[in-house]
């Protein structure tokens, strides 16, 4: 007896209307949404949303066109400031490079670049050792590090300049150099804060498993541990970027003379000169606003993954 012949199943072909749906459903765009709940149909509420748009633009964006406004233009006051320039000329930068601008940009290049990269090694060796490793007095210097963030400069600034003046055990005399400012900035709480909670959240089966493959500490750390905080360590670094070149105090305490200062104090001075306009005022402004804006322009990806990371954690 013969077994039955099995028919192979047949699959019917798309009507017209189906392949008609289909093209239709690839053709139509996809609806623009955003956290705002944009749409893309025009009404009151897309309307009211172009409008508030507008306005938070030109509350952040009016004072850096002043600012490039007044740079750029001939004998600039601050009662006359507009968006646009008007006798545009570069005699304001002039000026300002003759009152030392350019060498008080300099010092502040290096003062942040040998704070950053300080302040980064140990942030990231600290919050290591926080985060990965379990000791007694733990709880204390994290504590200790989130005090550090609520003392105020001023309170700590008579205290800073005596140390910096007689550095304990070694007696170095720190003011009037570069380290008189890097070192008291290479440890910032929030730096070490951001990466241990960061460091907290990779999970102990990839330290595990590079454990039984002989991996030491500081190549796990090197290896492993890093690679997974990009996001932090670009939060951390634009943020303590910013946070270093923005420094008025101590560079003025640690300072023992004037060409010692860095941008931000020789702003000040220029602000106070009698000879010079507010157009060279703004001329300096601008040249202490071009490595802002570079640093967060090249880490601008890893910051916004790093905030977003933080803001979907838990």
């Amino acid at each position: 007896m013969s077994a039955p012949a099995i028919e192979p199943v047949r699959t019917p072909a798309p009507s017209a209307a189906t392949g008609k749906a289909a093209a239709s459903r690839r053709a139509t765009p996809a609806r623009f949404d955003t956290a705002l709940g944009w749409s893309d149909r025009p009404g009151v509420s897309w309307a009211l949303r172009i409008l508030l748009c507008a306005i938070a633009l030109g509350v952040f964006a009016a004072p850096f066109l002043t600012i490039l406004s007044g740079a750029f233009t001939a004998h600039a006051s601050g009662s006359s400031l507009s968006f646009l320039p008007h006798d545009s000329t570069l005699q304001n930068f002039e000026v300002a490079g003759e009152r030392g601008i350019w060498d008080y940009f300099t010092n502040s290049l290096v003062i942040a670049g040998g704070a950053l990269l300080l302040q980064l090694a140990v942030s990231v060796l600290a919050a290591y050792a926080l985060a990965r490793h379990r000791f007694r007095g733990q709880a204390l210097i994290l504590t200790l590090f989130m005090l550090t963030m609520m003392l105020p400069e001023e309170v700590i600034a008579i205290p800073l300049s005596l140390v910096l003046g007689h550095v304990p055990v070694v007696g170095l005399d720190l003011k009037g150099t570069a380290w008189g400012v890097i070192l008291p900035l290479g440890a910032w709480g929030f730096s070490v804060m951001l990466l241990t909670e960061f460091m907290k959240d990779i999970p102990t089966e990839i330290e595990e498993a590079a454990r039984l493959d002989g991996v030491g500490e500081f190549r796990m750390l090197w290896q492993v541990v890093l690679p997974l905080c990009k996001p932090a360590l670009g939060v951390a670094g634009v943020l303590g970027f910013v946070m270093i070149w923005d420094q008025y105090l101590l560079p003025l305490i640690a300072s023992k003379d004037p060409t010692d200062y860095t941008v931000t104090v020789a702003l000040s001075i220029l602000r106070t000169d009698p000879e010079v306009g507010s157009g060279v005022v703004l001329a300096g402004a601008v040249i202490a606003l071009i490595p802002s804006l570079i640093v967060y322009l090249l880490l601008q990806r890893s910051l916004v993954t790093g905030i977003a990371a933080g803001a979907t954690k838990g």
